[in-house]
């Protein structure tokens, strides 16, 4: 789609709300168009959109009152929204019909609810921002206010002298044909495992000394990847020795461990988990359907996943969390359904339902393959919030990403009281959270303001290990932003 701007340089904005309502289109790409326009009067601030779709015009136009307009980041939000709502209408008007999640294009819906609440508006009238300004269908509406619910109780559980940690072990056993992560086969990588074992007990030390001396203590602990239990019994045992031994763990109040790929997991590496004080920890099958996993390139059953997952049942007292994916290549709605069903039948304490999102670099993507219908990802999703819900689990995070099949969302299910507090400060970014390994990004949270800065670590292991001395270095530069904003929350 050709975009023209008029009386503001908005493009990102533009491109953001293109992608919601026309997935398959591209900036500057093929025979539609769209002119955006922003003027500004002595009362008005007008936007006016106007679209060119498959050969017919479309226009609208959004207002907002010129006195909304304070200065710094109040103008551009004032100016994106109702420059966004202009398209969004174009845009719907051309198309016929609206999207699940409305005039919202931002990864964090729950985010605008969460924060009304916060500033003391009653979930009611919340939701009605949704309804009202962003037209949320109303299942998406529920699903945003129960998450916000939890990222309000969430919030009012941190201390501000508390962070976050995530450590990124980028390896995995090898690489599903939807994934984009920044993570080596092992086949291939072998070599750089020990040393990159080694290079990340030194960022532990480092990070913990920092910790200390800036009197921060660690509230969740999430090890994350890639598979981190690619790794061997023995590096597990030396990792998570490390965490413990060098960080200020005596508040943590959750610890995670992805064990992710079910044939990574074995009795001798959960034993090291249980010792070192992990309680929650995954067991992914994305699909219980056999064919699909082959699909997919994941070279395990259905079989394999209830065998990992009872491995890890007699192993301790994990809560457990399962993945599944709506929208993989050769599933159906029936086969998703099938596949919600098994994974029910386990009792896992978390299920997160993802959307499957067409990312760059994932060979799904390069090679192209049979997915199913917006349509199909729709009535999977939907019939899955139904028997969740039915099934005695709440919806307590849920975050979209680009080009999202059917613009849909991923959402994280739990029993009550199972609610994982990293996923919602993570993702809700409620503090600080610190980074450690490849490929992970430090979130600087300045609670008052709600400023973040992110500082990422090298994504590839080679240059982990090429520049570990300098990532220390980094962490210490941390410690006056540490001190700077410690109690404050």
């Amino acid at each position: 789609m050709k975009l023209t701007l008029k009386g503001h340089d908005y493009r990102y904005a533009a491109e953001q709300m293109m992608l919601t309502l026309f997935p398959g289109e591209r900036p500057g790409a093929g025979e539609n168009a769209l002119t955006l326009s922003l003027f500004r009067g002595e009362s008005w601030l007008t936007a006016r959109a106007e679209l060119i779709w498959e050969g017919v015009s479309f226009s609208a136009v959004r207002r907002a009152r010129v006195g909304e307009l304070t200065g710094g980041l109040t103008d551009d939000r004032v100016c994106q929204r109702i420059l966004k709502l202009a398209f969004y209408d174009a845009g719907t008007r051309a198309l016929g019909k609206e999207p699940p999640w409305g005039a919202l294009t931002g990864v964090r819906p729950v985010k605008i609810p969460a924060k009304a609440m916060e500033q003391g508006l009653s979930p009611l009238r919340a939701e009605r921002l949704l309804r009202d300004i962003y037209r949320v269908s109303p299942i998406r509406r529920r699903l945003a206010m129960d998450c916000a619910g939890e990222s309000v109780a969430a919030r009012r559980s941190l201390r501000g002298d508390e962070v976050s940690l995530y450590v990124g072990i980028p390896f995995c056993p090898s690489r599903c044909v939807y994934c984009s992560f920044i993570s080596a086969a092992v086949e291939r990588c072998l070599p750089l495992v020990e040393p990159f074992v080694t290079a990340l007990e030194r960022e532990i030390e480092a990070t913990g000394a920092l910790l200390r001396e800036t009197g921060r203590t660690v509230r969740t602990l999430y090890v994350g990847g890639g598979t981190p239990t690619t790794l061997s019994a023995p590096q597990l045992e030396r990792v998570l020795s490390a965490l413990e031994r060098c960080l200020p763990m005596e508040g943590c109040s959750e610890f995670t461990v992805e064990a992710g790929r079910p044939d990574t997991i074995t009795p001798e590496k959960l034993a090291v988990l249980s010792k070192h004080r992990v309680d929650r920890v995954s067991v992914n099958p994305q699909s219980m359907e056999d064919g699909v996993l082959e699909r997919m390139g994941r070279p395990h059953t259905g079989a394999d996943i209830r065998r990992a997952y009872g491995e890890v049942r007699r192993a301790g007292a994990f809560a457990v969390n399962m993945d599944l994916i709506a929208g993989l290549p050769g599933d159906t709605p029936e086969g998703f359904a099938r596949s919600l069903s098994e994974v029910l039948s386990m009792g896992p304490e978390n299920v997160t339902v993802h959307t499957l999102a067409l990312k760059k670099g994932s060979r799904l993507t390069e090679e192209g393959s049979s997915l199913p219908s917006a349509e199909q990802v729709e009535q999977m999703l939907d019939r899955a919030w139904d028997v969740l819900r039915e099934a005695g689990y709440a919806p307590y995070y849920l975050y979209r990403q680009k080009y999202m099949s059917g613009s849909f969302e991923n959402v994280g299910w739990a029993k009550s009281g199972c609610a994982s507090l990293y996923n919602i400060a993570m993702m809700e970014e409620l503090h600080t959270i610190l980074a450690l390994g490849g490929g992970g990004v430090t979130k600087l949270v300045w609670p008052e303001s709600g400023k973040i800065k992110r500082v990422a670590n090298p994504k590839y292991p080679q240059e982990y290990l090429r520049d570990v001395e300098k990532i220390c270095r980094e962490k210490g530069a941390l410690a006056p932003f540490l001190r700077e904003t410690k109690g404050v929350q």
